[in-house]
């Protein structure tokens, strides 16, 4: 990934809001543009903020735990320690560099850290300013070398779900399905899940967001397994639904129906296309066969550093899609008390059309 590009647009961002330079705590956006991939899943400043500064210079600031990492990560990035404390430093640091308006991450930044940094700089005459979304909207467009990695991540989820499902007999309950899946995502080299495996037997598929639990795999009822890994940083995302055992007519017809609006989706998808549109193309094909209050979430989502980004494909959006954007489309029917189908595939939005990531069809077209 060339990280200094990156790190030069985010410069030219600060140019034209007059920054002298931003903290980047988020960690998807600081491994976004250092390549730093931190220490833990919590508060970011546990293990160290990226301070980009309008004129070049680009600063990883973190404590010794992560020192060695940080250096083997990043290239072109100061790496420098606070023994004393995040605030300490950048007292010290801000003033000798010449700052005097300092961005910082609104939206992700706990307001009493944000409290005490205003008060510690004051002293220094150095003026904070909120920003929200600075970064995000740098990473919703992929570049090809991002796709190509989202490709290999999307491919490694669908070759662990092709495992566990060829020895499903061997699971009984929703928990050991998911125990399974995170298994061999871990086996086979994956990061971590990028969200908590979806594992959701009979009754339970009617909630879109299952925890899986101790219920026992109900023979000839919809199953439903929503799981995603990180390889390399980048996420996937996915969804299949089938029966163990014999499927009834009931569940044929629902689950063609819902991949029919899944095709739908995907064959309306291009850059161009407003996102409330790509949503009703699916979302239609649900309605009018009179399931439409059962599809009560939007079409899809963007993908990349984090599984859940921009863009949404929600009917409430009018942003226009673009080429390079990720997304999903995972159209749903939930009924209460018989259960929930839902198939999702991942892909990338091209001038002309979409480009589905996913090749396992087996388990979707029945």
């Amino acid at each position: 990934m060339d990280y200094q590009k990156r790190l030069a647009r985010l410069q030219k961002k600060l140019d034209r809001k007059k920054l002298d330079a931003i903290l980047i705590s988020q960690p998807e956006n600081r491994r976004y543009l250092s390549g730093y991939t931190g220490g833990d899943h919590g508060i970011a400043e546990t293990s160290g903020v990226l301070l980009a500064l309008r004129k070049g210079r680009t600063f990883l600031l973190t404590d010794f735990r992560f020192k060695l990492q940080a250096e083997k990560e990043t290239s072109g990035v100061e790496v420098m320690l606070y023994p004393k404390g995040l605030l300490e430093l950048l007292g010290r640091l801000l003033p000798d560099l010449g700052v005097r308006k300092l961005g910082f991450e609104s939206h992700y930044t706990l307001h009493s850290t944000a409290v005490e940094l205003k008060a510690q700089l004051s002293q220094k005459k150095i003026a904070l300013s909120p920003q929200s979304g600075l970064i995000e909207a740098m990473r919703i467009i992929k570049d090809e070398d991002e796709i190509a990695a989202i490709k290999q991540s999307v491919r490694l989820n669908e070759k662990v779900f092709e495992e566990v499902y060829s020895s499903f007999a061997d699971y009984k309950s929703e928990i050991e399905v998911a125990i399974a899946i995170e298994t061999a995502m871990r086996r086979y080299g994956a990061e971590r899940p990028s969200f908590a495996t979806i594992v959701a037997t009979g009754p339970n598929g009617a909630l879109p967001h299952a925890v899986p639990g101790v219920d026992k795999i109900q023979k000839n009822k919809s199953l439903t397994i929503d799981m995603g890994l990180i390889l390399d940083g980048y996420c996937s995302d996915m969804t299949r639904n089938f029966v163990p055992g014999k499927a009834t007519k009931r569940y044929t017809k629902l689950h063609r129906l819902v991949r029919k609006a899944q095709l739908a989706g995907m064959a309306g998808i291009r850059a161009g296309i407003r996102s409330c549109e790509a949503d009703k193309c699916a979302r239609s094909v649900i309605a009018e066969a009179g399931y439409g209050k059962y599809f009560g979430h939007s079409l899809g989502h963007g993908v990349g550093l984090a599984v859940h980004e921009g863009p949404s494909l929600s009917g409430r959006s009018k942003k226009k899609l673009k080429a390079g954007m990720i997304v999903t489309v995972e159209p749903g029917i939930y009924i209460p008390g018989w259960g929930g189908i839902r198939l999702e595939n991942m892909g990338v939005v091209r001038e002309d059309g979409f480009e589905n990531f996913n090749t396992n069809s087996t388990w979707l077209d029945i």
